[in-house]
């Protein structure tokens, strides 16, 4: 683990899904016929000059699965996730801070925005307010929403990857994890794909070999097929010129292995290219869930080449940016380096079921 990945990888998400969010819901025709043929080059004009560019559900979340994993004083993290998420659900539901919130990110103004939350995960979330549904073993139909893999399990999991767990672990608690909301084995198996890949690529690991060494891990658990296959079809297609009529090839991203695997293809460019701006701009200009995919791709590339290769006028001003680097910083010090000095303050720890 290092500062510069880490740090990397939730600040890049974030630009994603920034530069994604106001294209979430057009087609390519119709973000080639506002922007002109490149599509979108930059984050679009916000109503209040000057404001930071706002970050969606896809963000929000991400920050809340490291809350989860920083406050867990327990052998198996995913009870203290379900209640970091419970407490995402609530600012969806509440419109500004508690005058004491649970925690530190519960206390910030700019993560009560909702900004077209999932449709799974808030319905899964509402479930499990009403108690713990515990996961079933990988490869089974979970109990919450057991025929959704929606790409709001692949979104909300890079922390799972940046904990320095080792692939297998990261893997396995990601997929866990997702099944808090989404039952389908693809829907979290990819989620647990995405933790695994970044695991390997944090660790070090040129990202080519990364994907190839999780295609062989996931092909020794069961129905992990849709996965294997949405990700070779990414490293197959990311032979070619990049075009954003291929990444409609790849997918549309708003299934979990299309966006996981529209996140691989775009990271693969940025790494034959090394033109992070480019491979960025790439993973948002489709037909598809552009937040989801941005955000996704950003975590990808943002580990890969570290924040400093981000562009700097993108990051300056991304919401949130401040936090996602505190947080990032954090998970590295509990993680890497084993100190929590400091940190009890803002994640205090969550033994509970």
């Amino acid at each position: 683990m290092t500062f510069d990945r880490v740090r990397g990888s939730l600040v890049g998400g974030a630009i994603g899904d920034a530069l994604g969010w106001p294209i979430e819901f057009l087609k390519l025709d119709q973000i080639r016929g506002r922007y002109g043929e490149e599509g979108v080059t930059g984050y679009l004009p916000q109503h209040n000059a000057g404001a930071p560019q706002e970050i969606t559900d896809d963000t929000q979340m991400t920050l809340f699965t490291a809350e989860g994993l920083l406050r867990s004083a327990a052998a198996d993290p995913v009870p203290a996730l379900r209640r970091a998420y419970l407490r995402w659900l609530q600012t969806q539901q509440g419109g500004r801070p508690a005058a004491h919130s649970d925690g530190w990110l519960a206390s910030l103004p700019f993560l009560y925005a909702s900004r077209a939350p999932g449709n799974a995960c808030m319905s899964g979330l509402s479930r499990q307010s009403r108690g713990y549904i515990a996961p079933e073993p990988l490869g089974e139909n979970g109990p919450v929403n057991p025929h959704s893999k929606g790409c709001g399990t692949v979104m909300r999991s890079a922390p799972f990857g940046l904990a320095g767990m080792g692939p297998d672990q990261a893997f396995g608690t990601a997929a866990r994890a997702a099944q808090l909301t989404h039952g389908h084995p693809t829907g979290y198996l990819a989620a647990g794909a995405f933790a695994a890949i970044l695991d390997r690529v944090v660790s070090g690991l040129e990202l080519p070999i990364a994907v190839q060494q999780t295609i062989a891990q996931l092909e020794g658990i069961p129905s992990t097929e849709e996965t294997v296959a949405a990700l070779n079809r990414a490293v197959t297609l990311a032979e070619e010129p990049p075009t954003a009529d291929q990444v409609e090839h790849v997918g549309a991203g708003w299934i979990a292995e299309e966006c996981l695997a529209i996140a691989v293809y775009c990271a693969l460019q940025a790494a034959k290219t090394g033109d992070v701006r480019a491979a960025l701009l790439l993973s948002v200009n489709h037909s598809g869930d552009s937040d989801s995919t941005g955000a996704v791709a950003g975590n990808l590339i943002g580990a890969v080449h570290g924040i400093s290769a981000l562009p700097m006028d993108w990051a300056a001003t991304v919401e949130g940016r401040d936090v996602l680097v505190q947080v990032a910083d954090d998970l590295v010090m509990n993680f890497g380096l084993g100190d929590r000095s400091g940190l009890d303050a803002r994640y205090p720890l969550d033994a509970g079921l």
